[in-house]
């Protein structure tokens, strides 16, 4: 059955499994599409035509991973990849995050909260208040709040996991590149912007020029550490502090909001380095430490607590550009000092923690890639 209607839909060719009642299984459409995908395959220029918006709308709707078969029909992974980037994941961001603060009737919310528990393994036993009708709202209920004995802090170890997530990546950076997933890597000067200055630093650079790693890296003998987080949308969205530390210094960069998950990670390069983030930085008492969060689809809102400042998912920004604020005044001359386990800020759904840092060369992560790991549960130590 092939459509009528006008524009792009004209090309959508609709066949259906002959045994779909029998196999009981939902097969997607073909898009009979193959001259003009062939057309966007070979493109020098990754912008798309106003008539391909149908298709980007399926792409933002569809996990990416669910959208593989399309390319029997003539996709190559670059032209899936430059077609996933033309969604506007920001503006569909900020009308997810509107649509979260719409109060829903009492009679719903039970109804509405229990089909997300369900989805994403939602455990409310942990949660300071259960029951479901005390949220007013699906953004209430996103960033919820535990029970003081739920996360206990390790105190043994210099470091603990800010968040529930999963382990993506972790180990000590090489030739200034961190790894997104498994063989795909991006520059660290890339993701945490230039160092302009290092008047915020408590500890002056171990050599003032240099590679990238030299303006970070503050005391001999020490190396550069990085773990990355992955908070899918069933896990708890604040994140702490993960070590005893000052925050001198916050950098904000708007970008794209495409999804985070490891899947997403596999086909885009540099994708936390496209994402909007907030790069916090200071010193802990080996040398210097960062965490980043970083932003997804729907996850246009990232708070930081003692940051009032700071506006995430603005709807006008230069693409690149990156807006600065130092903690560090005439009034406050060391900046933020946060204790470990100390709340941080949240997230309005689910996303990725990057912690990059300084610590000495024995320096042991006590984590297995791909592991589930807890907020306060421990990263490493010396």
């Amino acid at each position: 059955m092939r459509s009528t209607g006008s524009g792009s839909w004209r090309s959508w060719d609709w066949r259906f499994h002959p045994n779909l009642l029998a196999t009981g299984r939902l097969y997607f459409p073909q898009l009979a599409l193959r001259r003009r995908l062939g057309q966007l395959s070979c493109m020098s220029k990754p912008a798309l035509k106003l008539r391909s918006w149908p298709l980007t709308v399926l792409y933002y709707l569809l996990p990416f991973g669910a959208l593989r078969p399309l390319s029997r029909v003539g996709w190559r992974p670059v032209s899936r990849v430059a077609l996933y980037k033309s969604v506007p994941t920001r503006l569909l961001s900020r009308a997810w995050g509107r649509l979260n603060q719409v109060e829903l009737p009492h009679w719903l919310r039970r109804p509405v909260y229990s089909l997300y528990i369900w989805t994403f393994g939602v455990n409310m036993k942990e949660a300071a208040v259960e029951d479901l009708h005390h949220y007013r709202n699906l953004s209430e209920f996103f960033r919820r709040k535990l029970k003081p004995q739920a996360r206990p802090v390790c105190g043994l170890h210099s470091v603990i996991s800010p968040s529930d997530g999963k382990i993506l990546n972790f180990g000590q950076v090489k030739n200034c590149e961190v790894e997104q997933v498994k063989g795909i890597t991006y520059s660290l000067e890339s993701f945490l912007g230039p160092r302009n200055s290092t008047d915020d630093l408590a500890f002056p650079p171990a050599t003032s020029h240099g590679s990238f790693r030299s303006q970070l890296v503050t005391r001999e003998g020490n190396e550069l550490y990085h773990c990355v987080i992955y908070l899918a949308p069933g896990d708890y969205h604040c994140f702490h502090s993960p070590t005893d530390w000052t925050v001198s210094h916050r950098r904000h960069f708007p970008g794209s909001l495409m999804s985070v998950n490891p899947g997403m990670a596999r086909w885009i390069k540099e994708l936390f380095c496209h994402n909007e983030r907030v790069v916090l930085t200071g010193d802990w008492k080996h040398g210097f430490f960062s965490l980043t969060a970083v932003g997804a689809t729907n996850v246009g809102s990232i708070r930081i607590y003692f940051d009032q400042d700071l506006h995430t998912n603005s709807p006008r920004y230069s693409k690149g550009s990156y807006n600065d604020f130092s903690f560090v005044t005439h009034t406050n001359k060391e900046g933020i000092p946060m204790r470990k386990g100390e709340h941080l800020g949240e997230f309005n759904l689910g996303s990725t923690i990057v912690l990059i840092f300084e610590a000495p060369k024995d320096f042991n992560f006590k984590l297995k890639a791909g592991q589930k790991i807890r907020f306060g549960e421990a990263l490493g130590s010396l």
